[in-house]
C-alpha cells in the first residue's frame, strides 16, 4: 500500500487547499445523498481523501468510518473533523480490500471519485455489495473517462506504467452501470451534470 499511497501523500496538502471544481453539483450530490441517510445510519466511505464529504454527513447519521490509503490525507481529515467538533467519525488507513468489516455491516457506503482509481472496479463493487446490509445503498461519483471527449482517455491507461502515479481506469458510464447491475444492485438514481463530468449514482442492494 505504501507505494500506491506515495502520490496521494505528496499532494495531500495542496489538494486540501483547492476549491471544489463544481460547487453547485457537489452540493446537489450532498443533498441527494442526505435523502438516503437517517439518524440510525452506519456509513462507510472508502477513498475519503481529506474527509470533507464524510464530515459533512456525520452530524445526521449514527456513525461514519472513513478510510483512505494516504496517511497524509487522513491526517488532514482528522484535523478538520476535530475543528468541526465531529465526534462520531473514525478514520482508518486501508484500502477497501484490507478493511476488516463483516458482510452486511453498513447501511450506506460512499465511494466518491474513487472507482476509476481502484485496481479492479468490479471487485470493488462486489466488495461494497457484500459489506452492505440488505436494503443498503451505495452512493458513488465516478469519472467515466471512456465517455470523455478529451485526449486524456487515450493517455490515462499509460499511468499504470509510470512510477509514483495512480492507476486511472478508462470505462464508460454504461460499463459502470453494467458492473453495478452484475453485482446485484438496483440503480435508483443517476445524474451527470454535464459532458465530461463525473456520473453520480445511488444503487441499492435488494432486501
Amino acid at each position: 500500500m505504501a507505494s500506491r499511497s506515495t502520490f496521494w501523500d505528496r499532494i495531500a496538502l495542496h489538494y486540501s487547499k483547492q476549491p471544489v471544481a463544481d460547487e453547485p453539483s457537489y452540493q446537489k450530490k450532498l443533498a441527494v445523498t442526505r435523502e438516503f441517510l437517517t439518524p440510525e445510519s452506519s456509513v462507510l466511505e472508502f477513498g475519503c481523501g481529506t474527509g470533507s464529504t464524510a464530515i459533512t454527513h456525520a452530524p445526521v447519521v449514527k456513525e461514519v468510518l472513513a478510510t483512505d490509503i494516504s496517511a497524509k490525507m487522513l491526517e488532514i481529515a482528522q484535523g478538520k473533523a476535530k475543528a468541526a467538533g465531529i465526534e462520531n467519525i473514525r478514520f482508518k488507513q486501508c484500502d477497501l480490500a484490507e478493511l476488516q468489516s463483516g458482510e452486511g455491516s453498513w447501511d450506506v457506503v460512499l465511494g466518491m471519485s474513487i472507482l476509476h482509481l481502484v485496481d479492479d472496479k468490479d471487485e470493488a463493487i462486489r466488495r461494497v455489495y457484500n459489506l452492505l446490509k440488505p436494503g443498503g445503498v451505495f452512493v458513488s461519483s465516478t469519472a467515466c473517462i471512456g465517455d470523455f471527449s478529451s485526449w486524456f482517455k487515450y493517455i490515462a491507461p499509460l499511468f499504470r506504467w509510470l512510477p509514483l502515479l495512480p492507476n486511472v481506469a478508462v470505462f464508460s458510464e454504461q460499463e459502470l452501470k453494467q458492473s453495478l447491475i452484475a453485482a446485484g444492485f438496483k440503480i435508483e438514481y443517476d445524474w451527470r451534470p454535464g459532458k465530461d463530468k463525473a456520473v453520480f449514482i445511488v444503487a441499492r442492494k435488494p432486501e
